[in-house]
C-alpha cells in the first residue's frame, strides 16, 4: 500500500474516532459518571430515588440495614448490612463497592464466601449505581467520608 493512501486511512480514522467522540458527548450530556459524588444534590437525589425502589426492602429505609447483620442465615449468607456509620460499606473503595452493587455478591466474594446481595446488571446503569453510591455515601459523617476517600484513592495505585 502507497503511503499515500496510509495517511489518508489514519486520517479518516482519526476523523471517523473524533466525530463519534463528539456525537457521543452530545448525546450522553454529561451522565456518564464513573465515581461517586455526594456533593452533587441531583446525583444524590437520584440515587435516593432509586435507593428506595430497589435498596430499602433489605438494607432499610434510613440505611440501617437487617436486625443482626453480623449473624449468618441458616443458609450461610449474612443480612443485609447497614449503609450508615455503623456499617461496613465506608471501609471499601469505591470501585469496589460498585462491582459489588452491579455483579452481585456471588460474582465477586472470595471463595466460600456466601452472599445474598443480587447484581443489579440488567436493571440499573452504570450512572444509576454511581448515583446510589452517592446517596448513601451522602449521609456519612465527614470522619468516614473521609476515611473512605483515602482507601479509594490508596485502592487506585
Amino acid at each position: 500500500m502507497a503511503l499515500k493512501s496510509r495517511i489518508t486511512i489514519v486520517g479518516l480514522a482519526i476523523v471517523v474516532f473524533a466525530t463519534t467522540v463528539g456525537i457521543y458527548a452530545v448525546l450522553d450530556r454529561g451522565k456518564t459518571i464513573a465515581a461517586t459524588d455526594p456533593s452533587n444534590t441531583e446525583l444524590v437525589a437520584l440515587g435516593e430515588r432509586i435507593y428506595r425502589e430497589a435498596c430499602v426492602a433489605c438494607h432499610g429505609v434510613n440505611l440501617k440495614g437487617q436486625l443482626n447483620w453480623r449473624v449468618r442465615n441458616t443458609d450461610g449468607t449474612l443480612p443485609a448490612p447497614p449503609h450508615d456509620k455503623s456499617g461496613h460499606t465506608w471501609h471499601h473503595p469505591d470501585q469496589e463497592l460498585f462491582k459489588y452493587t452491579k455483579f452481585g455478591g456471588a460474582a465477586i466474594a472470595p471463595p466460600g464466601f456466601k452472599s445474598a446481595m443480587p447484581g443489579f446488571l440488567d436493571s440499573l446503569t452504570d450512572r444509576e449505581i454511581w448515583a446510589v453510591l452517592s446517596f448513601i455515601k451522602s449521609h456519612w459523617p465527614e470522619r468516614e467520608r473521609e476515611h473512605q476517600t483515602r482507601i479509594t484513592e490508596r485502592s487506585k495505585n
